[in-house]
């Protein structure tokens, strides 16, 4: 709902999530200004950084914060020195309780190729010119969350996960798919594995119901595995994709690298309260703190916060925009450049889109 503030929840988190979530804040702080309303930033910890303070990876003053925001925007979690802790206190168990504790059910991940970065993907540039697929992934339920769950020295040692889903599971996250391809090409493809798994059927049959409510979307189906190629092999037959929690963590990072780097790539996770918005791309402890890291996925994922949860679609575009004329002028991060290409740091590309930004509403207003 648009209003003159809005309270968002940061969340830096580990590795290069503290850039990147600078960046990001910079250019909202500037569109605000730019856009008359104001941001009211509740700073918390999570992940790796909420192990070294609370030792939790989710403390519960950084899940309450959450729920009372508007909106959530997070960095990056994980890095190696907490490789070895046991499972239940890891930092991605952070990034699981917050979807869980938010009710995010929906994860809306963005695959769309920049004109000028057409080079940068590992495809040839007619298979990547234009692409712009939505990938709608089921993000509470599935084999992550399915019980039961563990590891035991039953016949010499076995591990064992379930996977599984209810209709109103599958039903609900359909329905986000059916809408967001009813307001784009008009077609989804559901993908499952309903060749060799029961609960594949399931969905299946499920997605096939609500299609009924959707006559102007043209739904298809097909397996993982032949998804997966044809991402690769054909991806401008894809429009809006639906899948599960596990086929969907898979798919959308292979789409992402049609665009040539994660670190382009935004996402968002919806359900029935605050939505929390995040980089594709994960902590990059490689290169942490060195200021080299793209900040765009994450500026772009503060866009997709601003037209989601803040009913701010023209300052969205307006930053979506800066993002696209930045990178026309040839401003590169070392992810997205090309050999011989200028390479700028994280905070110059910061500082350029945040001064695009001022130029697009200048112009807008006279």
């Amino acid at each position: 709902m648009k209003k003159e503030a809005y309270r968002i929840t940061v969340l830096p988190g580990d590795g290069i999530g503290p850039e990147v979530i600078t960046e990001a804040i910079r250019v909202l702080q500037q569109t605000a200004e730019c856009a008359n309303f104001k941001l009211h930033l509740d700073y918390r910890l999570v992940g790796g950084a909420a192990i070294d303070n609370y030792e939790t990876p989710l403390p519960m003053e950084t899940l309450q914060a959450c729920k009372v925001s508007d909106a959530v925007l997070l960095g990056a979690i994980g890095a190696p020195q907490y490789d070895n802790l046991p499972a239940a206190i890891r930092p991605e168990k952070g990034l699981l309780g917050l979807r869980a504790g938010l009710k995010l059910y929906a994860n809306l991940r963005p695959a769309k190729v920049y004109p000028s970065l057409i080079q940068a993907s590992s495809l040839k540039a007619e298979l990547v010119n234009n692409i712009d697929i939505l990938i709608v992934r089921e993000l509470t339920g599935g084999i992550y969350f399915g019980e039961p769950r563990g590891i035991d020295d039953q016949a010499g040692g076995r591990g064992y996960n379930t996977m599984v889903y209810t209709r109103p599971e599958v039903e609900r996250i359909s329905r986000v798919a059916f809408e967001a391809a009813h307001k784009r090409g008009k077609r989804l493809c559901s993908v499952d594995k309903a060749n060799v798994l029961e609960v594949s059927q399931f969905w299946r049959s499920v997605v096939i119901k609500m299609a009924a409510e959707y006559p102007d979307v043209e739904l298809s189906h097909m397996y993982v595995d032949n998804a997966a190629m044809q991402l690769v092999r054909k991806p401008k037959q894809f429009d809006v994709i639906v899948t599960g929690n596990l086929f969907g963590d898979i798919l959308s990072d292979e789409a992402a690298m049609l665009t040539g780097s994660l670190g382009m790539l935004p996402s968002a996770s919806l359900g029935d309260g605050p939505g929390m918005f995040e980089p594709v791309h994960g902590s990059a402890p490689d290169i942490a703190g060195q200021n080299k890291a793209n900040p765009i996925a994450t500026i772009a994922s503060a866009a997709m916060m601003l037209a989601y949860s803040c009913d701010r679609k023209q300052e969205a575009a307006i930053i979506e925009q800066a993002i696209s004329q930045v990178l026309d002028e040839g401003t590169r991060t070392a992810d997205i450049a090309a050999e011989g290409e200028p390479i700028i740091s994280t905070s110059e590309m910061g500082h350029r889109i945040v001064e695009k930004v001022k130029e697009l509403f200048h112009r807008k207003q006279e």
